[in-house]
Order: structure tokens, then C-alpha cells, then sequence
């Protein structure tokens, strides 16, 4: 089964909306191709969905409307999508990236904006790709935009990508507990992250709203850990008891398990995934949740009109 068609399985137009099914259509390819970038790196299971949570959560705080807090989501999901033209080798790199490397990922924002420029919905998630390494202090990246002059979406997406990547445990060190994630952010409102989206995002917190996003691949499932490289596993909803999955650094087979009160677990098979084990598998159905939420909030016609004034269309 292709992934148009096992999309067209899971997201239904509202009925009676014109058009509606090539809209769920356009929506869901730009989260296939993010997907794609995400599957390439091991040690971000979830990381899309955990931004995109983050900041239609902030986007909601913030006082923005139905449309803007849509938008928002959708932009979170496709940050990162310029890292498709990063290679595997700087992308899966188990150790820190030496100047050259740095240089390297610091142009997936362009890339981004480069890959996006010929798709109908563009003008969507174009600020937020492009522009969500920028920084108050006008000492980002690409453009080094200051202040204000960064994408009001890129400015709120700045500080859940960065909080999720200090909460996240990666080959060369272990993920920060939230605590000092916040204290960091906190430390570097008005330089690294905007001032005012910044503080909300620390009541976020304090009102316990994020916690049950941190370290986990959808809503009430959390990663599993691999003996070897640590919380790669990434569980879905379809998950049951009986079914393998396989780290997608090391290759380890795991069995997935459960307590007598239903809580998924894994144990080791003491196996490695052969090629097949290991082919990249989409998770629709998250991806189809994700288009529903923004669909549902308001139409597509909105979301475009909800593009601040000089983004490009």
C-alpha cells in the first residue's frame, strides 16, 4: 500500500467541504516529506511531533487564533525539513560536529525554503523553515534577522526545538532533565529566544502542561530504550504486545511487552533487524491526527489567509 492511499484510509474530508480531500491531500504530503527527514535520523524519534506539540500548546498560550495556532502545528512538524539535504554522515554523526559539520547543518534552513518554493502550500511553513535558528540577538541563522524581523511562527517554534533537542538524549550525551532545559531558556530570553513567547512557555511548564510531551512519540506513548544507544525506540499506537521493533541506530531487535495494567514495555531479542526489519515505516495514522487537528480548526482558505503580510505566498 502506497502512502497516498493508506493517507486516504485514515483522513476523511469533513463532508459536504468542497474540495476538502485534496486539501487533507495537500496538508498531508508536506508531512509525508518531513516524515522522510525524520526517519533518517535515529535519535530523534518523535521530535516532530514533540515540537509540533510544543508549539500549538505555546501558539494556544500566546492568545493566537484558530488559524495562527494551525498554522503553528503544521509549521512545528516541518521545521526541520531542510535536514533531507544534510548527509547521513553529519546527520547520524555519534559525537559532537567538528566547525566544518556545524557549517554544514547550519544551511538546512535554506534548503528547506528551496524544497518548499514549487509546493501549493508554501507559503504556510516557508517563515518557520526558514527562518526557526534565527535569534533576538540578531546572531542566528541564516540571514541573522534581529528581533521582531524574525517570523512571529519561527520566533515561537525557536524555543520548543531547542527545548526538545535539550530534552532529547543523543549519542554524546544524556537529555537534560526539564528543569534545567527551563532554567537555560530562561537564562537566554531576549538573546536566543524571543522575550515574551519565552515566559509563557516557562508557565507552560510550571502548569505541568509539557511534561507528559517530553520523551515520548505521541500522546501517552513513551520511547523505549535501547540497551545500546539509549530512548530510540519508538512505539506507536498500533503497538501491541508480541510485535518487534528495531532501533534505527544499531539495528537491535526488541520485543514489545506489557505489565498486567497494559503499559508497554520491551525486552531484547538478542537478534539485529535484516535490511527489510529496517526500512523506514510512516506513521500514518499520527500524521493523518496531526492534518485532522489543523483541518479541523478551520479551512484550508484560512490557514492561507492567515499568513502574516510579507511572508512569501
Amino acid at each position: 500500500m502506497n502512502i497516498r492511499n493508506a493517507l486516504e484510509r485514515w483522513i476523511a474530508p469533513p463532508p459536504r467541504t468542497p474540495g476538502g480531500g485534496r486539501d487533507h491531500d495537500l496538508l498531508a504530503s508536506l508531512l509525508v516529506i518531513a516524515w522522510i527527514v525524520e526517519a533518517r535520523d535515529p535519535y530523534t524519534g518523535g521530535h516532530l511531533w514533540r515540537v509540533s506539540r510544543y508549539a500549538e500548546l505555546l501558539a494556544e498560550q500566546a492568545g493566537l487564533g484558530p488559524a495562527d495556532v494551525a498554522r503553528v502545528t503544521i509549521g512545528g512538524f516541518l521545521h526541520d525539513l531542510g535536514k533531507i539535504g544534510i548527509p547521513d554522515a553529519i546527520l547520524r554523526k555519534p559525537a559532537s560536529l567538528d566547525a566544518d559539520e556545524y557549517a554544514t547543518i547550519r544551511t538546512h534552513p535554506e534548503i528547506g525554503a528551496r524544497l518548499l518554493a514549487a509546493h501549493p502550500l508554501a507559503a504556510l511553513v516557508l517563515p518557520t523553515v526558514e527562518s526557526h535558528h534565527e535569534r533576538p540577538d540578531g546572531r542566528g541563522y541564516p540571514r541573522g534577522l534581529p528581533g521582531d524581523e524574525i517570523p512571529l511562527d519561527a520566533r515561537l517554534v525557536a524555543i520548543c526545538d531547542a527545548f526538545d533537542a535539550m530534552t532529547s538524549t543523543r549519542p554524546y550525551r544524556v537529555g537534560m532533565p526539564i528543569d534545567t532545559a527551563l532554567d537555560i531558556v530562561g537564562a537566554h530570553l531576549d538573546t536566543q529566544f524571543d522575550s515574551e513567547l519565552g515566559t509563557r512557555f516557562l508557565a507552560l511548564a510550571d502548569s505541568g502542561l509539557l511534561a507528559h510531551i517530553v520523551g515520548h512519540s505521541d500522546d501517552g506513548i513513551p520511547l523505549q530504550t535501547c540497551a545500546m544507544c539509549g530512548p530510540t525506540l519508538v512505539l506507536t499506537r498500533a503497538s501491541a504486545p508480541g510485535d518487534v521493533v528495531h532501533c534505527r541506530s544499531c539495528g537491535g531487535e526488541y520485543r514489545i511487552t506489557a505489565t498486567p495494567g497494559g503499559a508497554l514495555g520491551v525486552a531484547p531479542t538478542g537478534r539485529k533487524g535484516d535490511a527489510r526489519a529496517l526500512e523506514p515505516a510512516a506513521d500514518i495514522a499520527l500524521i493523518a491526527r496531526v492534518v485532522q487537528s489543523a483541518a479541523g480548526r478551520v479551512s484550508l482558505q484560512d490557514l492561507l489567509e492567515s499568513v502574516p503580510q510579507g511572508c512569501p505566498a
